[in-house]
């Protein structure tokens, strides 16, 4: 049965900034899968999750991105079913929220109205991403479905995503706070330090401006072979040279990724604590393999344990 209040718990962290989230993100399967074998995948998947105290499911939103990045992607790129469908007809036994990701430049203004007037706001949150380049062609521009969001449902919470190596990116962050954004999602981190000078600039910030700062969720994603390396700096990951010798030559590659995601969690989660800042962590497999798909549980049960749970009683 579901709990509503298990259902709203997720909004209620979000706009708590004493809390501490964690998030789980998958990808739904491809848009080829016939509808009996989804059911058995999202069957496999819930009984992975069932036993974390995670708040909510990311829900992933895949483009085509080779107009950012015209090297050959190292795993193909294929159409997945879209994550508010997936979320609507495969995913009535998971009772607690989802944050359906919108790549808003793959839909017209009316399908974007349409969702935004359908969605739960109590147990769906969203995150819009734009164009994954200035030249790539779009229906609606990120500013206008921002706008979409304002006008159709105010009350349905909106993410932005945080890319941490760009040295300007508080800017950005609080533009998108001023447009509507009351939480943040960072693509995969790979370096807590630059990590920590977004989080930084960005608190320093809002107190110049009189800002209440948003929490900033950051994304872990363990590595276990080099390929899923090559795939992770195929998205834009920045990987330290260091690190990335480290993963190339480590004996169990797997496990030297999973120990510094863990270090990385543990060094954002003390320096954002001394901060004053709201956070908290997504962490996601972007591969497929069953081994690093259950590293990445493993590691979001540990960092359950590491995190100060907010959730409210049920």
């Amino acid at each position: 049965m579901v709990d509503d209040s298990d259902r709203a718990a997720l909004r209620t962290l979000v706009t708590d900034a004493g809390s501490e989230i964690l998030l789980f993100g998958i990808t739904p399967p491809r848009l080829s899968t016939d509808p009996e074998r989804i059911r058995e995948i999202t069957a496999a998947t819930l009984a992975r999750l069932g036993s974390l105290e995670v708040d909510g499911l990311a829900l992933y939103d895949i483009d085509d991105e080779s107009d950012r990045n015209p090297a050959e992607r190292p795993f193909p790129y294929l159409p997945t079913l879209d994550p508010a469908v997936y979320h609507a007809e495969y995913l009535g036994e998971w009772n607690r929220a989802v944050v359906v990701y919108r790549c808003v430049g793959k839909y017209t203004e009316a399908q974007l109205r349409a969702w935004l007037q359908t969605a739960e706001a109590d147990r769906v949150l969203s995150v819009f991403v734009g164009a994954s380049s200035k030249d790539k062609e779009v229906r609606t521009r990120l500013s206008r479905a921002q706008a979409l969001r304002r006008d159709a449902r105010p009350d349905l919470l909106l993410g932005g995503i945080a890319i941490t190596e760009r040295r300007d990116e508080h800017r950005r962050l609080i533009a998108k706070q001023q447009a509507g954004c009351a939480y943040f999602i960072s693509q995969v981190i790979y370096s807590s330090d630059a990590a920590k000078s977004m989080v930084s600039d960005y608190f320093y910030a809002c107190r110049e401006q009189h800002l209440e700062p948003k929490p900033v969720v950051f994304t872990l994603s363990v590595c276990g072979s080099v390929k899923t390396l090559a795939f992770l700096k195929w998205l834009g990951v920045h990987v330290p040279r260091w690190l990335e010798n480290s993963l190339r030559h480590a004996d169990d590659t797997l496990a030297e990724s999973y120990q510094h995601c863990l270090a990385t969690a543990r060094d954002l989660i003390a320096f954002c604590r001394k901060l004053g800042l709201p956070f908290g962590f997504l962490v996601e497999s972007v591969s497929i393999r069953k081994a690093e798909i259950e590293a990445s549980v493993a590691l979001a049960g540990e960092l359950s344990r590491l995190l100060e749970r907010g959730r409210p009683s049920v």
